[in-house]
């Protein structure tokens, strides 16, 4: 495979990028602002991202903008509806957009009423209920109130799976972002925060704690890379499990550069106002959806 993005891809990374820069929360507070989130969920409509499926996009294609709203803590939906739209373009029935359920909840249906499963191989929907608690701020989770009697569609087994890996690779991407955005702000926050006259990056304590994040990106950002692209290009098995291998990868890689990103915070990072918490919100959260363990790999980890 090659690594390297074409001039298209890197023009979509830029415009979600900016996207997540200029209208996603920059503080704890703007979660709160109504006006900012009607504005974000407007452009992300607008720029068609949320049915990049059925619009011909890959999986390189979905994971790029899943990471750069990671990263920017996006909260509208888009990663819910994207994987809906997935699953819809096999079916006749793509007039209403949808969000995706897992297990009885829809994680990201902000907007969306219709939602959609796979049972396996039945394209399955129903409607959204009431919303439910999640430790996901950024994202507005639901209960499902009710389900259609028959399915929309039944796909193969192959579609089936590529669906799959298209949702462990999306979740992996999210999980991605959100930890470079952790990684970004405690860097921030080393270059200004000054202790005994100096600032604190300048201490190996800390950073060799930026370094160790560093490096777990660098590794997160390949396997991802590799698995959004198996999505489209390798054989499903082998692409299942490129993305089992990037999901556990990235889950774990994630949680401990949050985790850290608090440490470099000191005790500001364990208040409410410090947004380095979100990101953990989000990348336990994220972890959780289309959740891997150990033992479904075979090889590469321990």
């Amino acid at each position: 495979m090659d690594a390297r993005l074409t001039n298209e891809q890197s023009q979509l990374r830029d415009a979600a990028a900016k996207l997540a820069d200029d209208l996603g929360p920059g503080s704890v507070a703007d979660l709160d602002d109504a006006g900012r989130r009607d504005r974000l969920w407007a452009a992300i409509e607008r720029a068609g991202w949320r049915t990049l499926r059925s619009d011909g996009a890959s999986g390189v294609e979905v994971a790029i903008v899943a990471e750069e709203f990671g990263r920017g803590l996006v909260d509208a939906a888009y990663l819910g509806p994207v994987l809906a739209d997935d699953l819809l373009r096999h079916t006749a029935d793509a007039t209403e957009t949808a969000t995706i359920f897992v297990d009885g909840i829809a994680f990201d249906a902000d907007g969306h009423e219709r939602v959609v499963g796979l049972d396996g191989g039945r394209i399955i929907s129903g409607r959204a209920g009431q919303a439910v608690t999640s430790a996901d701020l950024t994202r507005v989770a639901k209960s499902v109130a009710s389900m259609d009697e028959s399915p929309l569609q039944i796909i193969g087994d192959d579609d089936a799976r590529r669906w799959h890996v298209l949702a462990l690779v999306a979740t992996a991407a999210d999980l991605l972002g959100a930890a470079r955005g952790a990684h970004a702000l405690a860097c921030d926050y080393a270059k200004i925060r000054e202790q005994y006259g100096k600032t604190i990056g300048s201490y190996q304590a800390v950073g060799h704690m930026l370094a160790d994040s560093l490096a777990l990106l660098e590794g997160a950002t390949s396997i991802v890379r590799h698995a959004a692209w198996a999505v489209d290009e390798l054989e499903p098995g082998e692409a299942e499990n490129a993305a089992k291998m990037a999901k556990l990868y990235t889950a774990r890689s994630a949680r401990t550069v949050c985790e850290n990103a608090i440490q470099v915070h000191g005790g500001i990072g364990n208040t409410w106002e410090c947004l380095a918490h979100v990101h953990l919100r989000r990348v336990l959260v994220s972890s959780e959806n289309f959740p891997v363990t150990l033992k479904e790999i075979n090889s590469g980890l321990s």
